[in-house]
């Protein structure tokens, strides 16, 4: 049981895989100037935190406590917060990648990084949305600049980002292609998508022609492949942040463009997310629910790569 100086929070001492998760007592930390002390009721669980989990990543070695999707409520503010006070219920996600902790049953969040959350929306609901929507938002709007009528296609569209573009992509007017196996082809028309493709019995670019945007959720050779589906002008958005030079090189050849991005916390994105998901145009599909002490559980849910929508870890 935490006392008012301690906290719940799940760490891990080594690499590995979810069973090095331990929840472990913590002192709970304070917030400095135009920082916010969010009281965590819900935070989702997303790939980049199972392969931090298991490689470091951008962390290096452990001890550390992941997550960087959060909703709850202000706690405590810094020195400086005008934009909330204690009680304000907020969602957002912490700045990536150097912000995590939101596993836990509290977490500091730079005031930028959070919005109101909207009452139309509960808190599994607000834990699950903020960094596949950001993500999903910023490569779509800032680096595609998606404009109506124009052909988008979304990898793995039934996926954590994947499923969250393709409403944002529909929100903003475009025709939609997503793949997918062909056992979520019904979920894909529930959520927008105006053509789905069974990526196994299919070559995508074969089958895929006069594409305005990619959004590439799977880096690899996918990257390279999918440039070869654009129209002269067009652009693949990978949100994988590392890769060949081929990727560039083949775009120049192309007359195309490729990206590179990482998602980065913003609270003009998180605005836009919440006005989205308050008018009904967005919203997580959640995959599973698991008690911050089952973060194990939801790491192995996660680790087969499978799931439809998004795991959420809800805290106490």
């Amino acid at each position: 049981m935490s006392d008012v100086n301690t906290m719940r929070a799940i760490s891990q001492d080594v690499l590995g895989g979810p069973e090095v998760l331990k929840e472990v007592q913590v002192e709970r930390p304070k917030p400095g100037p135009n920082e916010v002390l969010v009281r965590v009721r819900a935070a989702g669980v997303n790939p980049t935190d199972w392969k931090h989990r298991a490689t470091g990543g951008f962390l290096g070695e452990p001890p550390f406590v992941l997550g960087w999707d959060l909703s709850g409520e202000v706690a405590e503010t810094g020195i400086g917060v005008a934009a909330f006070q204690p009680g304000d219920e907020v969602f957002g996600m912490l700045p990536y990648p150097f912000g995590h902790g939101s596993h836990a049953e509290y977490a500091i969040a730079p005031v930028r990084a959070l919005t109101h959350k909207p009452a139309a929306i509960d808190h599994t609901q607000a834990g699950a949305l903020p960094l596949v929507s950001l993500t999903a938002w910023q490569a779509l709007t800032e680096h595609a600049d998606v404009r109506p009528g124009q052909r988008v296609l979304i990898h793995a569209a039934a996926g954590g980002v994947g499923h969250v573009a393709v409403q944002i992509a529909k929100a903003r007017g475009a025709y939609v292609i997503g793949t997918a196996s062909a056992a979520k082809h019904d979920f894909l028309r529930e959520i927008g998508v105006d053509e789905p493709v069974d990526y196994r019995s299919t070559d995508v670019t074969e089958a895929v022609r006069d594409v305005d945007v990619v959004l590439d959720t799977l880096g690899g050779d996918t990257s390279v492949d999918s440039l070869k589906v654009l129209r002269p002008g067009g652009v693949v958005v990978s949100i994988l942040p590392v890769g060949s030079r081929e990727f560039h090189d083949e775009a120049a050849r192309l007359g195309v463009r490729a990206v590179r991005m990482l998602v980065d916390a913003d609270r003009a994105g998180m605005r836009t997310v919440a006005e989205l998901a308050e008018s009904g145009k967005l919203k997580a599909t959640i995959a599973g629910t698991f008690p911050l002490a089952d973060a194990a559980k939801a790491h192995e849910v996660g680790d087969t790569g499978r799931t439809t929508g998004k795991l959420v870890l809800l805290v106490d």
